[in-house]
């Protein structure tokens, strides 16, 4: 089993899991809307969303001992796939090469009425 992991800036979980459950060299981050961890408010529109969904992500990396360069695998949840291009523009700061592998999909809807949430897969390497 895996231990949950917490800490400063980490927006809460809104339901019966945890944020991010690291094993070993891994480290399964749930997925991070663009909600402001200290309020529970959404930001306003997809790319404030995304650039907070992406700050969160960091946060809750940073509280395992991860950073950015330890991603492997990131997945993109948007509720509309016109957004794609926002999105990817501010991914694409975020992350540096050798890029995450990653996938974007388009769902019905998602938590809190959130346009974006990104989770992510990491590994310590060394």
């Amino acid at each position: 089993m895996g231990k949950a992991i917490n800490g400063p800036g980490v927006a809460p979980a809104i339901g019966p899991y945890s944020a991010a459950v690291a094993t070993g060299d891994l480290l399964f981050c749930s997925g991070q809307l663009g909600m402001d961890p200290a309020t529970g408010d959404l930001r306003d529109g997809v790319a404030a969303q995304t650039e907070q969904a992406l700050v969160n992500l960091r946060a809750l990396l940073a509280a395992a001992g991860f950073g950015v360069e330890h991603v492997v695998k990131c997945t993109i949840f948007l509720t509309n796939l016109a957004d794609f291009a926002t999105v990817n523009e501010i991914y694409g700061r975020t992350f540096s090469e050798p890029y995450p592998a990653r996938s974007t999909v388009q769902v019905a809807g998602l938590p809190k009425g959130g346009l974006v949430e990104i989770e992510a897969i990491a590994q310590r390497v060394g």
